[in-house]
């Protein structure tokens, strides 16, 4: 196989590897509020949002060690071992006890930090300037395809169900766990690529040089997060922590408390987690793995993207009821500005899931282009900064009513995409003067 040939093949197992994984961890995290509503358990206290906080909180200060680790052991083992974590958070909810869901949801914070900043990695080493964006759409692509296969199966599982029962908990999350694990083991088939220079030979490298090099990686982290470019995109990516909360987990639990949807309510939740993977899958095609954002630059990208988030805000605070979010395990029979319409609030759910494409595949076009030579330490800020907001956003899940959350996005999401405006107006013009000389 010809370099090239075998770098592909590399990003195409990853986004096959993160398929499974997240076809698993996206379906558990947009129904696992639901189903703890419906656990009949007195010495069960756990909660959804809580949990999702928990994690996406460990993740972002486990950023701060992740490139060490992958250092140390590669990006393949980090990606194994921390899919392992997620597979027994997965399995927690075949048998739920409260000490069990708080301690897997810090385990899967740390493994997120670690698999992410592999993730990073794999992606940047396997890319040119001029492939990045393609790269960056196939994993987009393929990785979002666990929408659709999730939720389908959620959708044939609970369709008709008012209540869910704990045989259908368990059966649910027993067939995600075993999806989850296969993800784990499909990234022993990465290979290495063809390095481009000489390179010392394998093993040659002492524990203490590993170590001095894992402290480095956390040194440049620091300095990169406080970097021109790294500023102006902390908003950007910041926004997309917000909105990763909204549409992954927040969204899904509103549908299914819409008793006026009718009984299928809670059915409807997979129907909706499809509609995003669509969306999802839509936008990295076209902007990622067409590649056609190159011609006119990824500010285009961004703004279609915002259009898209403003349209669907504005639909959902007229379809959706305000205390949707949070109610209990009965649903709210509120009606919002319109008569709710179950059309409406999936569609909704598509652009939520194509906007969200639209600022992700620019976000790691762009810092893989501008951080390619430092992309762990790189893409373990990314993290570290839209992690820290989604926990921020899944902890006001548990207290604000729906328009609240809504007008935070509104104001998040205008800021974000003028910053990444500024960074891809400051990166295109070192980019022609670095040309010129």
């Amino acid at each position: 196989m010809s370099p090239e040939g075998k770098k592909l093949w590399n990003i195409i197992v990853l986004g096959f590897g993160f398929m499974f994984m997240f076809t698993a961890f996206q379906t558990c995290g947009n129904i696992e509020q639901t189903v703890i509503k419906s656990f009949n358990s007195t010495e069960f206290h756990g909660s959804g949002y809580t949990s999702m906080a928990i994690i996406y909180g460990v993740f972002s200060a486990s950023n701060l060690i992740a490139p060490s680790v992958v250092a140390v052991i590669g990006p393949q083992l980090s990606m194994f071992f921390s899919g392992l974590l997620y597979s027994c958070y997965i399995a927690v909810f075949i048998y739920l006890y409260t000490w069990s869901f708080y301690t897997a949801s810090v385990l899967v914070g740390v493994a997120a930090a670690v698999l992410w900043t592999a993730q990073g990695n794999v992606l940047a080493i396997n890319s040119s300037d001029s492939t990045i964006g393609r790269n960056s759409g196939i994993f987009w692509s393929l990785m979002q395809f666990s929408l659709f296969f999730g939720n389908l199966y959620i959708y044939c599982s609970w369709h008709g169900h008012v209540h869910i029962t704990d045989l259908d908990r368990q059966t649910v999350f027993i067939s995600l766990t075993v999806i989850s694990l296969v993800g784990c083991f499909l990234f022993f088939l990465i290979r290495k690529p063809d390095p481009e220079g000489s390179s010392a030979p394998e093993g040659a490298e002492s524990a203490s040089s590993l170590l001095t090099s894992s402290f480095m990686f956390a040194v440049k982290a620091c300095k990169m997060f406080v970097t021109k470019e790294m500023l102006l995109l902390s908003v950007s990516i910041g926004y997309t922590g917000l909105e990763l909360t909204f549409y992954s987990g927040v969204y899904g639990t509103c549908i299914g408390a819409m008793t006026r949807f009718g009984t299928d309510a809670k059915s409807l939740i997979g129907i909706s987690g499809i509609c995003i993977g669509i969306g999802e899958i839509l936008g990295g095609g076209v902007f990622g793995l067409l590649n056609k954002s190159n011609r006119f630059g990824r500010n285009p990208v961004v703004l279609l993207g915002l259009i898209t988030h403003y349209v669907a805000f504005y639909l959902i605070f007229l379809n959706i009821a305000s205390d949707a979010p949070l109610a209990p395990e009965g649903g709210t029979d509120l009606e919002a500005f319109i008569t709710p319409s179950v059309w409406v609030a999936l569609f909704c759910s598509f652009l939520l899931g194509l906007g969200d494409s639209c600022f992700n595949t620019q976000l790691l076009s762009i810092i893989g282009l501008l951080f390619r030579d430092n992309s762990a330490p790189a893409f373990a800020v990314f993290k570290f900064i839209q992690s820290i907001m989604a926990a921020v956003a899944f902890f006001y899940s548990n207290y604000l009513l729906l328009h609240w959350q809504l007008l935070i996005l509104v104001v998040m999401g205008f800021l974000g995409s003028v910053s990444f405006f500024v960074t891809e107006w400051v990166a295109q013009s070192s980019r022609r003067d670095y040309d010129r000389y």
